[in-house]
């Protein structure tokens, strides 16, 4: 059984952790923990208009931001890594400088520092340099920094369909399958 934490921060893209939970609903050997900031809150109710029972209801267990002290905040509760998806460069300015004052931010440090894997899509356009250098930082110490951006090499027909991709592309690098929404570059031919 693979646990993995999916982590919705306040940036625009709520599609993106919404999506994988539901994708990963269809996996019998994953077991999902969610927590939500409020500003994810704000913005799953306005981009995708969806209330807090209809989110939770995707989920194996449910954690509330503000909760440090939930399984997931301890490294040896053991888990095969965290999704923030999206990831709002706030969360990652946190990740980046070990400020824990959230759940997620506790819980992304924990896989941090057990050396498990944390993936940030880092939803966030035209970048400074104080974001570049916290992209950086988070990724010398062990974060892969993955913005969901489309890869139109598989001629998405939907707005589903690109989130899709992207999602199971991240969920890839975990060892989890779920290639009926992945279409694989095969190459030009010869």
């Amino acid at each position: 059984m693979k646990k993995i934490i999916i982590g919705i921060s306040g940036a625009s893209g709520a599609v993106y952790g919404v999506r994988m939970l539901s994708m990963l609903q269809g996996v019998a050997d994953v077991e999902t923990h969610l927590v939500i900031s409020s500003a994810g809150w704000m913005n799953i109710k306005y981009e995708l208009n969806l209330d807090k029972p209809a989110v939770r209801s995707l989920a194996d267990h449910v954690h509330t931001d503000s909760n440090i002290g939930a399984c997931i905040a301890s490294g040896s509760y053991k888990v095969d890594g965290m999704v923030i998806a999206p990831c709002s460069v706030k969360t990652m300015a946190s990740i980046a400088n070990g400020i824990c004052g959230t759940l997620i931010s506790r819980a992304a440090d924990v896989c941090l520092k057990e050396r498990r894997r944390l993936v940030l899509m880092v939803r966030e356009t035209p970048l400074h340099l104080g974001h570049l250098r916290n992209m950086a930082l988070v990724t010398e110490i062990g974060a892969i920094v993955a913005p969901p951006v489309p890869a139109f090499y598989s001629r998405p027909k939907s707005i589903e369909e690109m989130v899709d991709q992207t999602n199971a592309q991240v969920l890839d690098g975990f060892g989890i399958e779920v290639r009926e929404h992945l279409k694989v570059w095969q190459g030009l031919g010869k």
